[in-house]
């Protein structure tokens, strides 16, 4: 990484950002679907996923620390990040009856909302990015963008 410019550099931080935050995605998926917990999905995905190869091709590297505490975050503050989730979706849509693949979006959001390091515009963005991924055709885009727009104005709303 040393030779490369420091465009470059930059350009591949966000990138294994990016696929961290996919991968902390997957990972909150794969726990609730499973009933498996934080540290085995965790060891899981650094070990057989992150730059994983395959016949289709190569998994992205992902910023191992950013997986890890947005995991962490995410198991840690589960409730509260699904009491703001609950409260940024319509009355007749609680969390239970959204798709699995969206709570884990809103948890790792959530989480990162929560630990203030990262600026919300930024949080949303990436989940947006990250919805799109898993619902390339719908409209789950969109509405992420709503559900963490209101969740940002609840958890951090110094950020706007």
């Amino acid at each position: 990484m040393s030779d490369l410019s420091a465009e470059d550099r930059r350009l591949l931080k966000r990138r294994m950002k990016s696929a961290a935050r996919l991968y902390a995605v997957q990972a909150l998926f794969q726990m609730e679907a499973m009933g498996q917990g934080v540290d085995r999905v965790r060891v899981e995905f650094e070990d057989h996923r992150f730059g994983m190869v395959t016949e289709e091709g190569a998994f992205a590297e992902g910023d191992v620390d950013l997986f890890r505490s947005i995991l962490n975050q995410a198991v840690d503050n589960q409730v509260m990040v699904d009491r703001a989730t609950d409260a940024a979706l319509v009355a007749r849509w609680p969390l239970g009856r959204i798709d699995p693949t969206l709570r884990a979006v809103f948890r790792a959001a959530g989480a990162e909302l929560i630990t203030k390091t990262v600026p919300p515009k930024v949080v949303i963005t990436e989940y947006v990015e990250v919805a799109r991924a898993f619902f390339p055709e719908g409209k789950e885009g969109g509405f992420v963008n709503g559900v963490l727009d209101h969740m940002t104005h609840a958890i951090r709303p110094e950020g706007f």
